[in-house]
């Protein structure tokens, strides 16, 4: 038994000229109806004939082709101005003219080339049906066949105008799609930043302190313990960032949070730097992205402070509320820049936008008497 919730579904798959054809057969089979027969379009004024052979032949062509009308829309226009051409000159005058402005409209949204000729032929063809009804005795003046042709370039119009809408709404979409892929891009390049830079430049200040430590045993033996261990660290955020670029993570796969502030602050020590941490507060049940920002603005300040001000003293200072998380990293003094590489300044310009974002806010800039200092306020229970 057929799902009838399917049947939309199922009908979409099913080839354009048949979904078509069920409108022409409409119209074919209405003009055949006794009381509507010699009451259709009348062009011309000739006198009305009643069907016969010719006009079964010639409704047929003027409804039929409209399964061809996406599909094949100068075929489809073609035969139709040709049925109701016949219609015309034979004086059957049936409903099936009403075809005629369909095909108009189809052709005027899908035809894709040779536009330009399609209407001049199109032109072309009509002054010979003027012509023909003429000879033919035609009762109507030249103000109705004006009138009658301007009323045929409407439905071509509205075609028209149908085919730009469709045009303007693919390239929005393609629009929205490109700059999906460029946030995305973004996004990706700011956690790899995040991840990559902090580790290797604790990484790279721990291996520099290391040359000096040859006569000391036991410190190398820590110092080169804290670079694999950082290593280690390096290693395990990176699997989660790929993780989560893989479409089939499961929800196990989490990002980190404030919760593991403690890490990062233990990583700056180990790599030499005198880090002083206070948390104040009770986390939020649920911050959203918030945790994650915090967690990243806690990163990138410790990372600044290996890279800028090695060996000098630092504070980190996370006061939670109901409402926000904030965050403040400083460094109390200059130290120097030569045991670690440069930086690009990605970083906090990341940082600001991952706060703006979230509707918080966010500074960075040096200290009177000395130092930097970087604070952010994030609004909790954000899921941007």
């Amino acid at each position: 038994m057929i799902d009838l919730r399917r049947v939309p579904e199922l009908w979409r798959k099913v080839s354009v000229p048949v979904r078509d054809l069920p409108l022409a057969l409409l119209i074919l089979g209405t003009s055949f109806v006794p009381s509507f027969q010699s009451h259709g379009t009348q062009f011309g004024g000739l006198p009305n004939r009643s069907f016969d052979t010719l006009a079964v032949v010639a409704l047929a062509a003027e409804c039929l082709p409209l399964a061809l009308r996406r599909r094949r829309p100068a075929v489809s226009l073609a035969l139709v101005s040709l049925g109701f051409a016949v219609d015309q000159l034979r004086g059957y005058h049936s409903l099936a003219g009403t075809a005629l402005p369909v095909a108009l409209l189809s052709a005027g949204s899908h035809l894709e080339r040779h536009r330009r000729t399609t209407v001049l032929t199109a032109t072309a063809a009509y002054l010979a049906l003027v012509a023909g009804l003429c000879a033919l005795g035609a009762t109507e003046g030249p103000a109705d066949f004006v009138m009658y042709y301007l009323a045929l370039i409407l439905p071509w119009r509205i075609g028209i105008w149908l085919r730009d809408t469709r045009a303007a709404e693919a390239e929005r979409r393609r629009r929205v799609a490109q700059d999906t892929l460029v946030a995305e891009r973004t996004r990706i390049a700011r956690e790899l930043h995040d991840v990559v830079t902090h580790h290797v430049t604790a990484m790279v200040v721990q291996a520099e302190a290391a040359r000096y430590l040859t006569a000391a045993p036991d410190r190398l033996d820590q110092t080169l313990t804290a670079v694999s261990d950082t290593g280690r660290r390096a290693i395990t955020d990176l699997r989660h960032l790929l993780d989560l670029l893989n479409p089939d993570h499961g929800p196990e796969t989490r990002a980190p949070t404030v919760g593991r502030l403690l890490t990062l602050v233990e990583q700056a020590r180990q790599a030499g730097q005198p880090v002083e941490f206070t948390e104040e507060g009770t986390p939020a049940e649920s911050v959203g992205s918030a945790g994650l920002v915090a967690y990243r603005v806690v990163q990138e300040a410790l990372t600044n402070a290996l890279k800028y001000a090695h060996g000098i003293r630092t504070s980190v200072q996370v006061r939670h509320s109901e409402r926000e998380i904030t965050v403040e990293v400083s460094t109390f003094g200059s130290g120097s820049r030569s045991a670690s590489p440069g930086g690009s300044g990605r970083g906090l310009a990341g940082l600001r936008q991952r706060v703006d974002v979230l509707g918080g806010d966010f500074s960075a800039g040096g200290r009177t008497g000395g130092g930097f200092v970087v604070r952010a306020r994030i609004p909790a229970g954000s899921t941007s």
